[in-house]
């Protein structure tokens, strides 16, 4: 977002000015990425706004922030109506992007962040469509390691993890690919830079599990459901690189991307260079439920409206 999104954000209970919401310059997190984040979906559906899986998105905001011990001040309850008031603040009734923030303000220089170092949380609105081409995308292996558990914690979206990805996306990009394909530590096929994988083979879908340094991902979790009540069998568990090779279909699932299909991968083909037919059941039925259009999954939509 390089221009400004909204009228107002939501920071620490109030609405701010978009221009007027600003952080002093020692702020801890500005300095060692002491933050976690969420990336959430709004869907205009003509007079209405439904936003997807809000509630669970921040539960996880605030079970990142508990693993680095930052102390949330506001519940998840509170995080989702101020998510509603802002956008009946701000009035959007258009396909939106939702980015709840929580970070270590001025707690000094040292590192010993604590439940009592000070913490803010800021939520943000703006218009957001497709992030990748609906028609597929090209991607490659990226010579860059997922991060390990042992190190930085997968399972916290945190914004510091977030290098790693930075520098995996700046190698496929030079090397003219949309997206990079991050393998763990120990060799297995992890994640995208900022999705989950899934791999169809003998229409058998298999995505990695959490071991392999993968983000417990909500769009991922929403893609396994649907895959399951549409009948085809979902595993998760390890997967080798080469697996990515003799796959039959290859996609990834994120808040931004949604579902799309990974068509080419190091300048191989996968199905024939196109959308698969197991990648667009699922796609075409996540559509359908993200905008409020299957009862039976109008649990997971909020409507604004």
């Amino acid at each position: 977002m390089k221009n400004k999104g909204a009228e107002y954000v939501w920071f620490d209970g109030q609405f701010v000015k978009w221009e007027k919401a600003s952080v002093p310059i020692m702020t801890h997190s500005l300095h060692y990425g002491t933050a976690v984040f969420e990336g959430i979906r709004g869907y205009g559906t003509g007079n209405n706004l439904f936003i997807f899986r809000l509630e669970d998105h921040m539960k996880r905001l605030r079970r990142s922030a508990s693993v680095y011990n930052f102390n949330s001040r506001a519940t998840t309850k509170e995080l989702c109506e101020a998510t509603v008031a802002l956008a009946r603040k701000i009035a959007i009734k258009c396909s939106c992007y939702i980015r709840p923030l929580t970070f270590v303000g001025l707690h000094g220089i040292d590192l010993n962040v604590t439940r009592d170092s000070p913490t803010h949380t800021v939520i943000i609105i703006f218009p957001f469509d497709k992030y990748f081409k609906a028609e597929g995308i090209k991607a490659c292996v990226s010579s860059w390691r997922r991060i390990h558990d042992g190190s930085l914690p997968p399972l916290a979206k945190a914004a510091g993890n977030y290098l790693n990805s930075v520098l995996a996306t700046q190698e496929c990009r030079r090397n003219g690919y949309d997206e990079s394909i991050m393998l763990d530590t120990q060799g297995n096929v992890s994640e995208a830079s900022g999705e989950n994988i899934f791999l169809v083979r003998n229409n058998e879908i298999s995505v990695p599990n959490l071991a392999s340094s993968a983000l417990e991902g909500i769009t991922r979790e929403t893609a396994i459901i649907i895959g399951r009540k549409l009948g085809y069998e979902v595993k998760e568990r390890p997967i080798a690189r080469t697996e990515l090779y003799m796959s039959d279909e290859l996609f990834l699932t994120g808040t931004a991307a949604e579902i799309v299909a990974v068509t080419h991968l190091d300048g191989r083909p996968i199905c024939e260079g196109k959308e698969g037919p197991v990648t667009k059941d699922i796609r075409e039925m996540y559509e359908k439920i993200v905008r409020g259009k299957v009862d039976e999954y109008m649990r997971w939509v909020t409507p604004v409206w």
